[in-house]
């Protein structure tokens, strides 16, 4: 993997990112295909929605359709038909989600599988061993996630487990095709991120991730951490803050000098009838649309809001049709693709203040 860092406008980068499937143009938003799928679309309307890297799950795919089918089928790639660069979440905050269903101690997590109850153990080299076994781009390390707001025992040892765990999880990498990324931990405690950041760096790792963001603190706190602990990541090296996918937030993360996003947002409110758009986000279900023969958004150049009327769609989702979801997911996706290829024009051009303000002030 190589970064290149091509031009900045205040906090905002432009860079670009060489991964063993392909290059990624940054700033960049990452779909979230957790179970080898990104819900609803097919790796063709992935790529005709501008898509250029994806996220799947460790945690879910370990679980099912596990380590012995995909490697069979040739790796993850060959097994979804996606042959695009993907980045694999370690599984951490999944882990971290089942609360009384897992233990942890020094050297991993025992935790129950939400599918049948199976008890199961992650360590940091099983899961480096996992993703480098289905030939991921990018492999995360497993971190420890806390529930905010926690105290500051909580946090701390969340920062002490992350640090050991990333240092084992570095001895333990041996693809050279897959790259491992680490992820910084601290909660809303500076201190503790700043102690985090600074172990982490350390290491050297090729690139780094904010976590333990978007789990319960407010918008304004999340946004604020999310510039502070950027600042505090190389300068040379990409950065990846987890979990963000409003068109607000990302424009925010961007501002703060992040490089890549993920989030389940723009699908999951596709599949339940939210429209996203630049100016804000509305129910297709809504009465109102139902005689409504405009695009789903004038602004918007995707096939659906070419083809199809916010009638139509009202219809689909009134109807329980299968189309509707997929329709709109496929146009939530575009909308922050699109977003961000305008957002590395204006980077390029000088022009980011006036571009991110433009759309924020929609």
């Amino acid at each position: 993997m190589t970064f290149t860092l091509a031009k900045t406008d205040g906090s905002a980068r432009r860079g670009t990112l060489h991964l063993t499937h392909g290059t990624v143009e940054t700033p960049a938003f990452m779909p979230v295909g957790t179970g080898a799928t990104v819900k609803g679309l097919t790796p063709d309307e992935l790529r005709s929605a501008h898509s250029q890297i994806i996220l799947a799950n460790t945690y879910h795919l370990w679980l099912r359709p596990g380590l012995d089918v995909l490697v069979a089928a040739g790796g993850l790639h060959t097994f979804m038909q996606w042959d695009g660069p993907i980045l694999t979440d370690s599984g951490g905050f999944q882990v971290f989600s089942l609360q009384a269903r897992r233990e942890l101690d020094d050297n991993g997590v025992t935790f129950a599988s939400h599918l049948d109850g199976s008890p199961q153990r992650f360590t940091p080299e099983s899961v480096i061993a996992f993703q480098e076994a289905i030939g991921v781009d990018i492999a995360m390390v497993l971190d420890v996630c806390v529930q905010l707001p926690a105290d500051q025992a909580t946090i701390a040892r969340a920062v002490e487990l992350t640090t050991e765990w990333a240092k084992r999880s570095s001895a333990a990498h041996t693809r050279k095709e897959t790259a491992v990324f680490a992820i910084m931990q601290g909660g809303l405690d500076r201190s503790a991120r700043e102690a985090s950041a600074q172990a982490l760096v350390a290491l050297d790792f090729p690139g780094y991730a904010i976590g333990g963001l978007s789990v319960g603190e407010s918008r304004e706190q999340m946004h604020e951490l999310a510039r502070f602990s950027a600042a505090l990541l190389p300068a040379e090296k990409p950065r990846y803050l987890m979990g963000v996918g409003t068109v607000r937030d990302v424009l925010t993360a961007v501002d703060c000098g992040v490089d890549m996003f993920d989030c389940v947002y723009p699908t999951r409110c596709g599949r339940n009838g939210r429209a996203m758009t630049r100016k804000g986000e509305f129910a297709i279900k809504n009465a109102g649309y139902v005689r409504d023969f405009t695009p789903l958004d004038p602004d918007c150049s995707c096939f659906v809001c070419t083809t199809f009327t916010r009638a139509y769609l009202a219809h689909l989702f009134r109807s329980n049709e299968m189309l509707g979801p997929r329709l709109l997911s496929y146009h939530n996706l575009f909308v922050l693709n699109d977003l961000m290829r305008d957002a590395r024009a204006a980077i390029e051009a000088g022009s980011w203040q006036k571009f991110r303000d433009s759309v924020l002030q929609a």
